[in-house]
């Protein structure tokens, strides 16, 4: 079970260029639950990360930047019940950065509240398997990534 950011309640970012341009990779180590952005080859920034815990974890593969969303909107895959709450201290945070999708279940980067910090800073593998990072690095990251982006996750 991943989380899911409803679509009715966010501002989802439109890409003007086309993915077949882009030279940036997101590459997640699960390993080192790291995640670092790289331009042919050269890595611009790299961020601790906390992921799946191992009864839901983050698939590994090779993905695309799905959706890009500000201020996403949890909702529950297995009740269907949507938190109310956006923003920074939201359960998404205020960035969202899709990657994969399979089923109702949607994986993700995302922001993490002030109060979850610390399962980034600790590195955990707590999450329904979306992968947090602390709320400025999310944002440089959003920041530099375009709808299909490669991502590639690696334990």
């Amino acid at each position: 079970m991943a989380l899911l950011p409803a679509v009715a309640s966010t501002t989802a970012v439109a890409s003007t260029t086309a993915a077949a341009t882009s030279t940036r990779e997101i590459v997640l180590n699960l390993s080192s639950r790291t995640i670092s952005l790289r331009e042919n080859g050269v890595v611009l920034g790299r961020w601790p990360v906390a992921i799946g815990d191992p009864s839901t974890p983050t698939p590994p593969g090779r993905f695309t930047v799905q959706d890009k969303v500000v201020n996403p909107q949890y909702q529950s895959t297995s009740s269907g019940r949507i938190n109310a709450k956006v923003g920074p201290n939201s359960p998404l945070g205020d960035r969202w950065i899709g990657f994969h999708s399979n089923g109702r279940n949607q994986y993700g980067i995302h922001g993490t509240p002030e109060a979850w910090a610390w399962a980034v800073t600790s590195r955990a593998a707590v999450t329904h398997g979306c992968v947090r990072m602390l709320r400025s690095h999310v944002h440089q990251l959003f920041d530099q990534v375009e709808l299909g982006t490669p991502v590639t996750v690696t334990r």
